[in-house]
Formats: structure tokens, C-alpha cells, sequence
């Protein structure tokens, strides 16, 4: 993977979502994506935010979390990220197409419990391209700092985040398979048997659209079954930090926590989906138990024996 020290570019306001995505979705036949390709450098950073409380409880309702406590669920700091994302990913320099991109995993550390009445520093950058056996993978990776005062200068070293994540990005295209990359990640093994499962979700069709008005992400694949046969689906796809977020929101998380989630297979809405744990894991599902859609891990932070370590491993 290419890395690099990205130079900070301040902002002033969140984003608007729906002009980046139909920049992204304008843009991607332009794209020719390569694991070699140059992407941009830029780190942007929104100092001074503050959480829209009623907008955080629609996505607790919508994603099965507890409605009314002065914290942020682990998964809603990826939502606040997400238009700064947008904004690299739907720009010229970005080499992968916006449309069809697919989110295949996401890290997250969170350190210590981050109240809804804080204020926050948001930055997030692009890591680097890597080479996969489908194609080319981009991994982008969100912070989230507590306050932004007069001592830190917005984008600045600073006190370390209180939450950071990594996701990878997939942009499927033809790939030398007779001569794979040496860098190429190996695909992460599945579980030999499902998790004791311990509940069963039907899931409606309006799934996509609700989570949709609460987090912001409106991509077409998430919102009819119309707008998703476009892209080759049979029907809406229910969006994969929503699985993860129900899923969380069942298993819970400590204070300080360190999670991984890999997205296995889309969800199809409407549909029936088993939820299942064990052992620091959760997993779900299709409804009779054999496709996996989600598998992931959730542990303390720092984790046992292991350190401080930003990220788990992949």
C-alpha cells in the first residue's frame, strides 16, 4: 500500500452529499482504475462541529440503538465522516470510478466514550491503493478528534483521535490473474461454522431509504428496487454500515472498544436475516443460515496482549 503524510485543507461546513455524488456518479466512466494510480493527497479537516441531536436519534432508532443517552453509538462518527469521504472519492484525482465502489471492511478504534453534546474535529484522508484479486482497493481513514480549541490548530498533531477508522473501498476491474500482485491481501478466511444465533430480523423494504435520510447516503442501490436493478441488483440493498450498526447495536460495545467488520455478501430488501455471536463476534446471516453477509469482532481497547494497536488486524 502507498502512504503518505497528506497536507492539511481546512473546511468550513459539512459537505452537501448530493452534488459529490452526482460529481462521483458523472465522473466514474472518466476513471481508469490501477493499484498504481495517484489519488489525492489532501487531509480535510472540519474543526468545530457539533452533533444535530435530532438527526443522531433517527439513526439510533433507524439502526436499533438506545434513544436518549449523552453518547454517540460506535458507528456514528462514520456517518459524520462520510461527506468529507465523498468529497475525495467523487473529486477528478480520485482514480476509482464512485459508481459501483464497494465497501468491504471497515476498522474502528474508539478510545473512550464520545458524549452528543461534545465537540468535535473531523479529518479524513485517503491511505493509499492497494492491489486485489477483483481489481483495485482504496483505504480511506476517518479521525475524530474531542474539542478543537485555541491550544491545537485544526488539522494539527494535536491530542491523538478519540475514534479513527480505516475502510476499504473495492473497484472491481480485470486484473493479470496469471501473474497476481505480491501485495495483493489475501482474502480473509470465513467462519468454519455459523455463530450461535440468536435472533431473527425481517427486514423491510424501506430499510435502505430510512437509514438513507438518517445518515445522508442516498446511493441509488440502497432506495428501490427500480434505482438497484440499474446497478445489477434484483432489489434495493439494505447499506452495509447499516448491517453493522444493527448488529452492534445488538452485540453492544465497552467504552473503549476495537472493532472489525467485513462485508461478505449485500442484503437484499426486503428479507429475512439471522444475527449471530459468540466468543467476542457477531456475524449475520441470510434467513435459513447459510450465506454470511457480515462477520466482524469486537474486543477492548487497548486489546488484550496486543497493545495499543490504531487498528485490527485484517
Amino acid at each position: 500500500m502507498t502512504t503518505t503524510t497528506p497536507a492539511a485543507t481546512p473546511l468550513t461546513t459539512t459537505p452537501a452529499l448530493a452534488p459529490l455524488l452526482a460529481r462521483g456518479a458523472l465522473l466514474s466512466p472518466l476513471k481508469r482504475p490501477r493499484p498504481d494510480a495517484d489519488f489525492p493527497r489532501a487531509r480535510l479537516v472540519l474543526p468545530g462541529l457539533r452533533i444535530d441531536l435530532a438527526r443522531l436519534a433517527a439513526y439510533e432508532r433507524t439502526c436499533g440503538f438506545a434513544t436518549g443517552a449523552d453518547a454517540l453509538p460506535l458507528t456514528y462518527p462514520h456517518v459524520l465522516g462520510f461527506p468529507l469521504a465523498m468529497r475525495l472519492m467523487s473529486g477528478r484525482r480520485f482514480p476509482l470510478p464512485l459508481l459501483g465502489l464497494v465497501h468491504t471492511s471497515i476498522s474502528v478504534t474508539r478510545r473512550a466514550p464520545m458524549p452528543a453534546t461534545g465537540t468535535y474535529e473531523l479529518a479524513v484522508h485517503v491511505e493509499g491503493l492497494t492491489p486485489h484479486r477483483r481489481g483495485t482497493e482504496a483505504s480511506v481513514v476517518t479521525e475524530v478528534r474531542a474539542g478543537s480549541g485555541p491550544d491545537r490548530t485544526p488539522g494539527g498533531s494535536g491530542a491523538a483521535p478519540v475514534w479513527e477508522s480505516r475502510s476499504t473501498y473495492l473497484a472491481r476491474h480485470r486484473t493479470d490473474a496469471a501473474h497476481p500482485s505480491p501485495q495483493a491481501p489475501a482474502k480473509t478466511p470465513e467462519p468454519s461454522a455459523p455463530l450461535p444465533a440468536l435472533a431473527e430480523w425481517r427486514l423491510a423494504g424501506d430499510v435502505g431509504r430510512r437509514y438513507g435520510a438518517a445518515s445522508g447516503d442516498r446511493n441509488p442501490i440502497h432506495l428501490h428496487p427500480l434505482t438497484a436493478r440499474l446497478f445489477g441488483f434484483p432489489r434495493a440493498v439494505a447499506h452495509g454500515m447499516w448491517t453493522v450498526a444493527r448488529c452492534l447495536a445488538e452485540h453492544g460495545t465497552p467504552d473503549a472498544a476495537v472493532v472489525r467488520a467485513d462485508f461478505r455478501a449485500p442484503v437484499l430488501l426486503p428479507g429475512t436475516v439471522t444475527y449471530g455471536a459468540g466468543d467476542g463476534r457477531f456475524e449475520l446471516r441470510g434467513g435459513d443460515g447459510r450465506r454470511l453477509h457480515v462477520s466482524g469482532e469486537v474486543g477492548p481497547y487497548p486489546a488484550t496482549g496486543r497493545g495499543e494497536t490504531p487498528y485490527p488486524a485484517a
